[in-house]
Order: C-alpha cells, then sequence, then structure tokens
C-alpha cells in the first residue's frame, strides 16, 4: 500500500533529505506528484513529478507531513507554523518538546535514519510522541521501511542512544577497516591489497547478518569456543579492553547528543 499522505522534505537537497525521497519514490512508497522538497541551494536530485520550492511555508502548505532534514544547529532558522501536521525529524540530539515548540505542533516523530538509506539499507528508530495518530505512526513506518528497516522504540532518550549507534552508519565498520589495513600495511602487506581484503571482510560479514536471525554473540562464542586462530585474535582484542573501547565511544557519542539538547 503506498501512503496517500502529501510529504514535504525541507532539506530535500541535502545527502540525508535526498536519499529518503528517492527510496520512497523507487520502492513505490510514494507516489513522486505528491512529494516536496526545499532547499537553500539550487542543487537539486533528480526525482521527476515532484515539487521543488525555496520557500518552506509554501513546502509546509502543500504537505500532511513535515520532514525536518537539516542540521541541528540549523532548526532554529526554519521557521514554520505546521500546526495540524505531523512533523518527523532526522536531526540528532533536538527534543520532540523543542521540535514543538519551533513548529506549533504537537505531533512529532523523531528518527535517526543513517547514510545507508541511500541504498536502502538505513537501521532507522523513530519515536512517536502520544498525540500522533495511528495512521500517521502507519505512514512513518512505510516512509522509513522504503530506507531499509523501521522500528519504533517507546522511550525518547532511544533515539538520542541510537544517534550515536545506529546512526553513525558506515563509521563503525569503516574505523575497523581502517585497523586492519594499518596493521596488515605495518605487516608488509601491499596497501591496495590491504585494503581490499579488509573491505571485503567487512563487506562480506554485513551480508552474514543480513542472511537471517544472527546474534552477533552466538558467533563470537562459536569462534571462541573453537580455539582456532580466529579464537586467539579475539581473545586478544576482548582482553585488550575492545568492549570498554567501545562503550566509552558510545558513551561520548550520548554526551554529545546531550549537548546538542542543552544548546
Amino acid at each position: 500500500m503506498s501512503i496517500e499522505a502529501r510529504i514535504g522534505i525541507i532539506g530535500g537537497n541535502g545527502w540525508l533529505g535526498s536519499a529518503i525521497a528517492q527510496a520512497a519514490v523507487s520502492s513505490g512508497s510514494i507516489d513522486p506528484t505528491r512529494l516536496t522538497l526545499s532547499g537553500r541551494s539550487d542543487r537539486r536530485v533528480d526525482i521527476p513529478g515532484a515539487k521543488w520550492t525555496h520557500d518552506n511555508k509554501n513546502l509546509v502548505e502543500r504537505s500532511d507531513v513535515v520532514v525536518l532534514s537539516v542540521r541541528p544547529d540549523q532548526f532554529p532558522g526554519v521557521l514554520i507554523d505546521a500546526r495540524g501536521k505531523l512533523v518527523v525529524s532526522v536531526m540528532a540530539g533536538v527534543s520532540a518538546q523543542t521540535i514543538a515548540d519551533g513548529t506549533n505542533t504537537h505531533e512529532i516523530v523523531r528518527s535517526i535514519p543513517n547514510a545507508a538509506a541511500a541504498i536502502r539499507r538505513s537501521f532507522t528508530p523513530w519515536f512517536a510522541t502520544a498525540s500522533v495518530s495511528a495512521e500517521n505512526k502507519r505512514v512513518v513506518h512505510q516512509l522509513f521501511e522504503a530506507c531499509g528497516e523501521s522500528a519504533e522504540v517507546p522511550i525518547e532518550f532511544h533515539v538520542d542512544y541510537c544517534a550515536g549507534m545506529t546512526g553513525t552508519g558506515a563509521a563503525f565498520p569503516a574505523l575497523l577497516a581502517e585497523a586492519l589495513v594499518a596493521h596488515a600495511v605495518s605487516q608488509g602487506l601491499p596497501p591496495d591489497f590491504a585494503k581490499r581484503a579488509a573491505k571485503g571482510l567487512v563487506a562480506g560479514a554485513s551480508q552474514l547478518f543480513a542472511s537471517g536471525d544472527v546474534d552477533p554473540a552466538d558467533i563470537v562464542k562459536e569462534m571462541i569456543d573453537y580455539r582456532g586462530l580466529t579464537a586467539a585474535a579475539l581473545q586478544a582484542m576482548l582482553d585488550g579492553g575492545f568492549n570498554h573501547v567501545v562503550a566509552s565511544g558510545l558513551e561520548a557519542a550520548a554526551a554529545k547528543a546531550a549537548t546538542i539538547i542543552r544548546n
């Protein structure tokens, strides 16, 4: 079933706004004629049938659902009156109450898509305020299912936490790949080969995770119990504080999100 609501994306020419728009259209979730996109520049993605505007007021008038795809520091300058509309934010760290105060509506959804929305593989957690209707929740679910996987969370804090977890997109796997490449090169392997090997490992593993109901803990336990060379590597990483380092990174991201909220 396609989305019947008219959707407007403020920041629709940015990387995330355009990814959401293209995913929604290419999946057949929305007719592009029901889509309005705005941006401050003249840069536009090619979505035949969609309406483009520089005027956010015009976008709101044409839309039932308004998606805020702007940087958190840009939100105070958006200046829209969306009363009677559903507002969906993809901004990290900006609370539902702040969004409600700035848009004159109480139907607010906060969400954290990631860069994989561009290839329709984003895991997108979202939180809806109590005022959001069941029908509007269905619209949100359809919109983010078009981008990959949609998951409603019951507590707003979960969205703030996920900004530093799932919202990082390829960053954490890229950091692992970078570390693998650096060590391989230090051992004399050619850089080009090391990069191909590390990318192949990370990309291949992601496909294994996507192929079924796989529990990461089961994979780690199975490899350690086998007591082979992979077990030796995993145990050394764990003994070196791998879990602590990951937790520290997630806590730093949560602290940063709290800073955005306070500001």
